[in-house]
């Protein structure tokens, strides 16, 4: 219905303005067609125009599974991946290391 109204491209339009794209938690649910080629093609408008911040739990291996179809999962990795700067954390998670309070609970 988006893409036959034309508000699908308008979305796409204002994200194209943005400065930088945050996907954040990336992988909890595997993506479906509408969106991994939602994905791509948000991917490929960003490519070399702009930034896109990624975080997730999954490993990088694991997109290949959370984003479905291998040829797909290629070509958006391969936009992703290659000119990226990578952070891998390890460690505990900082939540269970600091306790929290009622009050730091809105």
């Amino acid at each position: 219905m988006a893409k036959a109204d034309g508000s699908y491209l308008r979305e796409l339009a204002k994200l194209q303005r943005q400065d930088v794209i945050i996907l954040d938690d990336f992988g909890l649910q595997a993506l479906d067609s509408t969106n991994r080629i939602t994905l791509l093609e948000l991917i490929e408008d960003r490519h070399n125009n702009g930034s896109i911040i990624v975080t997730s739990q999954i490993p990088v291996q694991g997109w290949y599974d959370i984003i479905g179809e291998k040829t797909i999962a290629d070509a958006i990795l391969d936009r992703l991946i290659h000119q990226s700067h990578r952070f891998e954390l390890s460690g505990e998670s900082m939540r269970k290391k600091r306790p929290t309070t009622k009050a730091e609970i809105v």
